[in-house]
This record gives C-alpha cells, structure tokens and sequence, in this order.
C-alpha cells in the first residue's frame, strides 16, 4: 500500500486560500494557490496531500451542501481538477476529507424537506421526528452530530443515502483522479458504512486508501481488513507534546509500547496509523511545547515511531497557533507563500529518510535505552535496522548501550556515528542511525 511510505502534508483549504469564513456565494479560484506550493512540498519530501473539506458548504466545510460541486469559494471542479493534475505530475497522491456523518443545514436533501415536510422524498435521509420541533424552528426535531444542530446527521443506514455518497466518491475519482479518502469522525460511522464503503472503493482503483479520524478506543474496530486501512493515532499525538514538555519520555515510549511493542498483547503491531504532532482542530506544536528547542525532537519521533507520518501547513517551519474559546481560526491561516529555515530542513531531511527506509515504514518496535530525557528506539526488519536516539535535556547525554555494530549513518545529517565508548548524545538532539548490522 503506497499510503504505508509515503508522508502527508495537510491542507485547510478555506482557511490556506483565504476564503471568506461564511460561504457568500461568489466563485474564485483560490485553490489554484496549492499548484504554487508544489516545489516546496517535493522539497520538503512531501509526496501525499490530504485536503480537508473543499466541497460546497455554509461555512467551514464540513457542513456540505454538495458533494458533487468545489466550494465556490475556492474556484470550480475545473480547477481543482487541474490542481490534482498538477500533484500527480509531480508523483503527489491526492486525498479528500469524507464527510458523511453529517451535513449542513443547506445541503440540497434537507432543504426539500424544510419546504416539503412529510412530502419529501429526502425525509428518511435524515434522523427526523415530525412531533418535535428545531432551535431553528423548522417544524420538526432531528439529530445534529453531538448536539450541533448545524450539522445534521445523515441515515447511513438508508440505501439511497449510501448510493448517493458512492455515486459521488466515483465522481470524484473519475474527475479528480483522487487517491483515497480520509474519514471525518469514523469513530461514529455506521460499521456496515464502512465495510460497504472498503468493498465499494476496492472497485475503483488500486490501493484507493481509506484513513478515519479516530480519537479513543480501540483502532482496531474499525483498523482492519473490511474497513478502513489507517487511522488517527489520538493516542500518540498528546503523549508526543506532553512527554517532552513534562520531560518524561516514559510517557510516549510506553504508549508506543502498547500500541506497537514486542508483546503478544501488543495491539497494533503491524497496522499503520496516522502519525501527527498537530492539525486543523488541536493547538500548533509550536505553541504547545515549553520548550522551542524541543520543536525538531517532537517532529523527530512523529517520523521514527510506527505508522504514516503527516504534517500540517506551516508548522513545517514552526508557525504558531492556539485554539481558544472553541474557536479553530487560528489553527487555519491563509498563508501566501511557503517559508524555509532550519527545522524545515530538519523535517525534510526526516522525510526523505522516513519514505526511504524500509525499517521506518514497516519496522517493529523496542526501547533500547530510556530515562526521562533520553530514549533511544529501535525499528527492524529482517533487512534493515534503524535507532531514533533522542536529547531533550539541555546537556550533552552518553549513552552505554549494546548497539552490536561498530558503526551506523545518521539518515538525517549523513554523518558517520562510532558507537566505540559509548554514544554521546548532545543537546536537544534527535538521530536517525542506520545500523550496519541487522
């Protein structure tokens, strides 16, 4: 599966673009800009985009109004069909949110049943009681996705609704050649959805990858052969920020240990869930480290530990960003143009080692070393073996190890390590060393 070794970058077009927060019904292209960023991204060893909503909606995107139409505040199908051109020219796979839990209040089925009521053949599309009433006064009550009534939930469990979200997927592959989707809240989708949804996309093309946004429990209920192939590692995300920040890389290395470990009860081993150290909806890792100088070490473990790595505009470079009073805006700036220094360099120096090692993409999982500040990871396979030493201390660290070779390349910086007296560590460092013996 391709999405196994390749690194995601992740857009928010409305807020990227610069789109007007509320949908005013003006068409221009904005999504046209992604072509722009296209040297960075191979630069940055970027070779996946996963786009958060682009289709028609009210406001932020995911409250669709049509799935079959671009949001005319970012430009038309055409234009965004000449961006996914554009990427794939460049070997650059294409993935689209799927919003399918939920729509907005203006989305075309559940306005004909504003208007017609019991009339309407779109009633059962929808979670709809005549005996009540809306906040908003519509004469009878429905179910809105965790009591934002906004967003009204679909009835995945009627065919109609099922064939019509296929019919668009098959559009969407059919006019943007897309690569695969990722799920918003697959947490809350209906399982036989799911297991439809494989079967279904399994026809459209090789590999078409299905990815959910999961925040807790267990993956695997939906991780599996009949549903969907990756998902969110919620799990992972906050024990990333907060062992650096509480200096306990106990925390993360346990969590990783559980998740991916040598033990029989391991509970993903093997599978590939989405890595992140933030996104569209969470506080920018630069914001939330204490510690600046922790910045490259936390984008140091995102790519060293098991799974599919995925990167988020702008933090590349460091760009901040809190989430505060429930509002997400400055999580999703316009941004005019790519910028360059040294963590990105760091990052796409990861990147490529990432995408290029057979151990970071499929390896197992053990610590070798771990303290409070220091860890030092392994990750094998039968033809390669891979150590992910990290420094969060503010002084240089030795570590005494059976590293049972001489000496190995740092995937990152190319530099030769001689592991003769043990292995000095600096400062706020993280390495990628390849090992001359399996």
């Amino acid at each position: 599966m391709w999405a196994y070794e390749s690194v995601f970058y992740q857009f928010y077009p409305i807020g990227f673009c610069g789109a007007p927060r509320v949908n005013d019904g003006v068409t221009v292209n904005r999504i046209g800009k992604v072509s722009n960023w296209i040297e960075h991204l191979k630069k940055l060893g970027a070779n996946a985009i996963y786009f958060s909503p682009i289709f028609e909606s009210d406001s932020h995107g995911y409250d669709t109004r049509d799935f079959t139409k671009i949001d005319c505040r970012l430009g038309t199908n055409e234009d965004f069909a000449k961006v996914c051109d554009d990427l794939h020219k460049a070997d650059i796979k294409v993935v689209l949110d799927g919003v399918f839990n939920h729509v907005g209040r203006g989305f075309w089925a559940f306005k004909d049943v504003q208007e017609k009521k019991w009339d309407s053949p779109y009633k059962d599309w929808f979670h709809i009681s005549f005996d009540g009433n809306s906040g908003y006064n519509d004469g009878f009550w429905y179910e809105g996705w965790e009591g934002h009534f906004e967003l009204v939930k679909l009835n995945l469990k009627n065919p109609a609704v099922v064939d019509h979200i296929f019919n668009c997927i098959k559009k969407w592959v059919e006019e943007f050649d897309i690569d695969g989707l990722r799920l918003d809240v697959a947490y809350m989708l209906d399982r036989d959805f799911l297991r439809q949804l494989r079967s279904f996309t399994n026809t459209l093309k090789p590999d078409f990858v299905l990815i959910g946004e999961m925040l807790h429990g267990d993956y695997n209920q939906i991780v599996n052969e009949n549903m969907l192939h990756s998902c969110t590692n919620y799990e992972c995300y906050k024990g990333l920020y907060s062992s650096l920040n509480s200096m306990n890389l106990f925390e993360i290395t346990h969590s990783l240990m559980r998740q991916f470990g040598p033990e029989q009860w391991t509970l993903y081993k093997g599978k590939h869930l989405m890595s992140f150290v933030d996104n569209h909806d969470v506080t920018r890792a630069a914001s939330i480290l204490t510690d600046k100088n922790h910045l490259p070490l936390l984008f140091g473990m995102m790519f060293g530990m098991p799974g599919i790595p995925c990167i988020y505009y702008g933090s590349e470079w460091g760009i901040e960003g809190v989430k505060q009073n429930g509002s997400d805006d400055s999580l999703r700036p316009e941004l005019e143009k790519p910028e360059w220094n040294e963590l990105t360099d760091k990052i796409a120096a990861m990147a490529k080692a990432h995408r290029e090692s057979n151990a970071l993409c499929y390896g197992d999982f053990k610590h070798v070393v771990l303290t409070n500040k220091q860890a030092i990871w392994e990750r094998k396979t039968d033809s390669e073996r891979v150590l992910i030493a990290i420094n969060a201390d503010s002084v240089p660290y030795t570590a005494h190890f059976d590293a049972r070779c001489g000496t190995a390349v740092d995937l990152i910086t190319g530099k030769m390590h001689d592991f003769g007296g043990g292995s000095e560590l600096p400062p706020y460092s993280v390495a990628f060393w390849k090992m001359e013996c399996v």
